[in-house]
């Protein structure tokens, strides 16, 4: 039985063109106790690829964590296959507020240790005994109050280019530096502030409210699905968005414009700019923020050297990167020297 992708990317593009249906780009994520993770992730690889689900999933003994896009006409299948498991059932879905349907072109349903890296080896922490949720409406009360310690629980190429005011933003560049970090930071406020976390979707600050609570914090808050569902509450609702520019995506759009606001500069030249990219040279591919003039002049590059490289013919290209890794690179996202005004 078939359990994974037997189309490229470029194949995949080209079958979503010629079907010219509308898809949805969405998100979501559980913490569950898991048995079998193996079982359960053929489970949702087998039903999914039927109704062209799309997307990056992982499966851990901890929950699961999505991201996908599936086609609008078969939504409906799809929820229906979610509340048909017991621990999925009236999830809260994620719905892009901008979509795109090339989001992704693959469908990849991963097992993992973990469905969010955290570095945590513990077993007394519970992921599921985790804080307060709220809306956008409390959150925006919480966040002007004095008692009140706002942190985003992004990394920092995220909260670079968009972020509530008056945020904490640790400059970190995995998700598991931030938690001892904050906690050290914080540490004299366990008893008497509101500690209030928010994150792209939800899932990062959930788990890190729980590890709070298990390191003693007595007020521990996180904004309820995230910015995508505080952006949607708040455009609904119409209420103050005290969002401050783009909400990074991990997806192909790279980011969603949250407000008018562009807090972020190319890293290159140092105008203001907030869309991220990736080196168009394969060996090298790092993420960074390259303004429009910038990406003609280095020919969608982050350093002559690379465009030097990306001219070449591609067969040269590609022996120039046999057996070279450049991972550790490639996760600097936007660290690297030869950005001149790089964070």
């Amino acid at each position: 039985m078939q359990l994974y992708n037997t189309l490229s990317a470029k194949e995949r593009e080209a079958l979503i063109e010629a079907a010219g249906q509308e898809r949805l780009t969405i998100s979501f994520y559980k913490y569950a106790h898991i048995g079998n993770t193996a079982i359960f992730r053929n489970h949702l690889f087998i039903y999914w690829n039927e109704i062209d689900v799309l997307g990056r999933i992982y499966v851990a003994k901890e929950g699961i964590n999505a991201q996908l896009s599936v086609p609008a006409e078969n939504f409906e299948a799809f929820k229906m296959h979610l509340d048909s498991i017991s621990f999925l059932e009236h999830v809260r879905l994620n719905i892009a507020i901008e979509q795109d349907n090339k989001s992704f072109l693959k469908l990849k349903v991963k097992v993992r240790n973990k469905i969010v890296a955290d570095g945590l080896d513990d077993d007394t922490f519970d992921v599921t005994n985790k804080g307060i949720h709220v809306d956008a409406l409390m959150f925006n009360e919480l966040i002007e109050d004095p008692d009140t310690i706002l942190v985003d629980m992004r990394n920092h190429y995220e909260s670079e280019i968009g972020h509530f005011k008056n945020a904490i933003t640790p400059d970190v560049d995995t998700f598991r530096d931030s938690l001892d970090i904050i906690e050290r930071d914080l540490t004299d406020y366990k008893e008497d502030k509101k500690l209030v976390m928010y994150c792209t979707g939800g899932i990062r600050c959930e788990k890190a409210s729980a590890y709070y609570k298990h390191k003693g914090f007595k007020q521990v808050y996180q904004l309820e699905g995230g910015i995508i569902e505080y952006t949607r509450q708040v455009k609904n609702k119409n209420l103050e968005n005290k969002y401050r520019g783009k909400n990074f995506v991990f997806d192909h759009r790279r980011g969603e414009r949250i407000s008018n606001d562009v807090i972020a500069q190319c890293h290159q030249c140092g105008a203001p700019c907030d869309t991220h990219v990736n080196c168009a040279n394969e060996a090298c591919h790092l993420l960074f923020i390259q303004c429009k003039s910038c990406a003609g002049q280095m020919n969608d590059c982050c350093s002559n050297d690379c465009k030097e490289i990306h001219a070449l013919p591609f067969e040269e290209q590609k022996a120039l990167r046999k057996g070279k890794t450049v991972s550790n690179k490639i996760f600097k996202k936007g660290r690297s020297e030869v950005l001149k005004f790089k964070k």
